[in-house]
């Protein structure tokens, strides 16, 4: 390479000493063709551009890397690895040069085909504790060995740049809450100001500028945890670039390859452990000598302290069936016999189902995200019973019930008798007054004793029931005697003298 100290020699060697391009060609052993260039061009310096890039290591590999390069490209956007990844890759396979070659050729590879333009952006900074970042991203798992899409709540601590992340089947409003509890848990605190794009579970209407209208139940839920909700500008997604870059790097790390897992619960909990392990292990962009972990320990001292979980659900009014069922969500609900006829509200949590009515509980049921399913509680069912034994065999609440202990005994061995159901059903029924655990101890004492008809659990109930305290009688001041009477026995032996009863 020429440098700029051989072109100065070559320009004063022949503007100031006046040596011919052949001398200076020979002096300096540069060849002539260097040396007119050197006199012709204006400036100090001249700078020298390869035509052909040579890659020493990389040459032989780059149809393989070429191959890896176009398969990637077939798969979504969000599915396709980042060049490390190729990079890993490729050293599988026998290369042994750099990254930096990989890197390269990839992005002269992106020029030639016009995919090399890059955005400028102003890089933003946060005091600890002052803002933080949530978004939904998509993302495909295993779960129980279906392919599921599931939507994962992203939410990131601006200053310490410490993530959260959660999956949930939907994006709806309770799980927003939920995700944001969950968060603030696992924070121990929330931060003054919340950024968020344009949801529709938070924002009803977008106006002129930075005004928004949000919904309510959002509002609700950042005044319980002390924080000022603030919305992008739509189609601005830099506002919040830590939270997208987030998407980016949770996309690569973490959900790929694919991950399977049983179900929700078992993914959520190891999602949680890699945020900590990818915090621990990853140092600060901005304070380089200590991790994101360090930093977001020392931020939690200036966050607004955790206020403990807020109601987050999602209330719908629905009306109950003749069935004890409550539709929501393409599902079915059955609810206590004593609801039927009139309206309930239907609250609705990320994980569970509430149903009320009149401010009463009158069903509770694990959340069910699929199509056209019946979630029932058969013991919402067994006051009708009473009026329909015969529905204790093929009634569909009681197909799969399986009673505890003692009380799936009795139950077992009563399915051998005439009228065992209805005996039963009048087992069950002494559930609802005396309790699971005292009607099971009933029938443990029966089975000891080698019976276990109704009448016997029945008797044993009774008997191990607390006697009724006996009832006081207030008497009226009408009836009260003015002189109480004395007591005289002897006033009966006057019943017995010959003169009683003469006038």
């Amino acid at each position: 390479m020429l440098i700029v100290e051989t072109v100065g020699r070559i320009r004063r060697a022949h503007f100031v000493q006046g040596k011919s391009i052949k001398e200076i060609s020979r002096d300096l052993r540069v060849s002539r063709n260097t040396v007119r260039r050197v006199l012709r061009s204006a400036e100090p310096e001249v700078s020298y551009e390869r035509t052909v890039q040579p890659r020493p290591k990389l040459g032989a590999w780059t149809a393989e890397l070429e191959r890896l390069l176009a398969e990637n490209e077939v798969h979504a956007r969000r599915d396709r690895l980042d060049l490390i990844r190729l990079y890993e890759a490729l050293r599988t396979r026998g290369y042994g040069g750099g990254y930096d070659a990989v890197r390269r050729y990839a992005r002269a590879r992106e020029r030639r085909r016009g995919h090399g333009g890059r955005d400028a952006f102003i890089p933003l900074s946060f005091a600890p504790g002052e803002a933080y970042q949530f978004d939904w991203s998509q993302e495909v798992v295993l779960l129980d060995g279906v392919t599921v899409t599931v939507k994962v709540a992203q939410v990131r601590l601006c200053h310490s740049r410490m993530p959260f992340v959660r999956a949930y089947p939907r994006e709806t409003q309770e799980m927003v809450f939920d995700a944001h509890d969950r968060a603030f848990a696992f924070f121990r605190g929330a931060c003054a100001r919340g950024i968020y794009d344009n949801m529709r579970t938070a924002v009803d209407a977008v106006f002129v500028g930075r005004e928004r209208s949000f919904n309510r139940r959002f509002l609700q839920m950042c005044s319980h945890y002390l924080v000022e909700p603030t919305a992008c500008t739509p189609a601005a997604g830099w506002e919040k670039g830590q939270v997208e870059n987030q998407v980016g790097v949770v996309r690569e790390r973490f959900f790929k390859p694919r991950l399977r897992f049983r179900d929700y619960a078992e993914l959520n909990a190891w999602l949680l452990e890699q945020c900590v392990a990818y915090a621990r292990m990853q140092r600060h962009p901005e304070i380089p000598d200590r991790t994101i972990w360090d930093v977001f320990e020392a931020e939690r001292a200036t966050l607004v302290p955790y206020a403990g979980r807020f109601d987050g659900f999602h209330a719908v009014p629905a009306s109950v069936s003749k069935t004890c069922l409550v539709r929501f969500d393409n599902n079915r609900y059955s609810v206590a016999s004593r609801a039927v006829g009139r309206p309930v509200k239907v609250h609705a949590y990320a994980e569970r189902i509430v149903i009320r009515q009149d401010g009463e509980v009158v069903g509770e049921h694990a959340r069910s995200f699929g199509r056209g399913h019946a979630v029932y509680d058969p013991w919402h069912y067994v006051p009708v019973l009473a009026r329909k034994p015969g529905a204790l065999r093929n009634g569909a609440p009681f197909q799969a019930w399986s009673l505890p202990g003692a009380l799936g005994r009795v139950q077992q061995k009563l399915r051998g008798t005439a009228d065992g159901d209805r005996q039963m059903v009048d087992i069950l029924g002494a559930v609802l007054s005396d309790g699971l655990a005292a009607v099971e101890a009933a029938c443990a004492e029966a089975l000891a004793g080698g019976v276990f008809s109704n009448g016997v659990v029945l008797n044993i109930l009774s008997r191990r029931r607390a006697p009724t305290p006996p009832v006081t009688i207030a008497t009226p001041d009408a009836l009260r005697l003015r002189h109480p009477p004395l007591a005289n026995c002897a006033r009966y032996d006057t019943l017995r003298s010959p003169d009683h009863g003469t006038p």
